[in-house]
């Protein structure tokens, strides 16, 4: 059986899941409740379907392996945030209330569930691309692989520095200057851990690729793939929300534009001449 099939067959039961969820319990967030879970089963039915057909497996147990850290550090992250509490997440209730009911039901159906879902799949299929050409674990899957560990550790430490901001801010009474934080990766960036998640699946299509190329595939169909729409769409995604998050933010926070102009938005760089003064906590 084409293992593809069988992600689909799981991407569907997942889709109908949380729709049917979303509906009985009024809390959209279901999709943000399995984004760390479901994407690891992907890529180990992918490396279970290489290990059963006796084929060349190394690649795609290193792709699975890394796929479940990366899963575990978010599920944690996520959880130590309330995300398993039954806590919807903010922004949808923003929309919500921007929304006429019908409109929201239809951007939870088609946006929220399906294509949430469908893109946790397609962020996987360089997984597919590997169980198709089961060649020899090389020097660029070990690059790809560094970088994808790299990331995940950039993330994790930014992760840690808001974490360890916002626990200060509620300590001091939610009253600390300006309001979020500044410090750490996040004088170079201002969505670092943004950034580092997108660029685990970048490194993750990588490895797909070198597969493809080592198959003999050359550089359009090998080193460029159809399975590049993943990581293309996620960064979408990413820009598209980011841009709505700080929409709300700057709202909030007077302070927020001035950084806005000092820092970059998601790769870090060094911070920029600034007309105002950001205060760091």
């Amino acid at each position: 059986m084409d293992p593809l099939l069988l992600v689909i067959l799981v991407a569907s039961i997942t889709c109908a899941f949380c729709w049917i969820a979303s509906l009985i319990t009024k809390d959209t967030s279901w999709v943000d409740r399995l984004w760390s879970i479901v994407p690891v089963v992907y890529v180990w039915i992918f490396a279970i379907a290489a290990i059963s057909a006796g084929d060349d497996a190394m690649r795609l147990i290193v792709m699975a392996v890394l796929v479940t850290a990366w899963g575990a550090r978010l599920t944690y992250n996520f959880a130590r945030k309330g995300g398993y509490t039954g806590m919807e997440d903010y922004r949808w209730a923003v929309l919500r209330g921007r929304m006429k009911p019908w409109q929201f039901q239809l951007f939870n159906v088609f946006f929220i569930v399906l294509y949430q879902n469908a893109l946790l799949v397609l962020i996987t299929l360089p997984a597919y691309i590997a169980w198709q050409h089961p060649v020899p674990f090389g020097g660029w899957d070990a690059v790809f692989a560094a970088l994808f560990a790299a990331f995940l550790i950039g993330e994790l430490v930014a992760d840690q520095q808001q974490w360890d901001f916002h626990r200060a801010k509620q300590a001091a009474g939610g009253k600390l200057e300006p309001g979020f934080v500044t410090t750490g990766l996040f004088a170079y960036s201002r969505h670092p851990n943004f950034f580092f998640e997108q660029a685990q699946w970048w490194a993750f299509y990588g490895i797909g690729a070198t597969a493809a190329v080592a198959a003999g595939l050359g550089a359009w169909g090998g080193a460029i793939n159809w399975t590049i729409v993943g990581a293309a769409l996620l960064t979408l995604l990413f820009i598209g929300s980011t841009i709505f998050t700080e929409s709300i933010t700057a709202s909030k926070y007077p302070a927020y534009a001035a950084y806005q102009r000092s820092t970059s938005m998601l790769v870090p760089l060094p911070r920029r001449r600034r007309a105002g003064a950001v205060t760091t906590a």
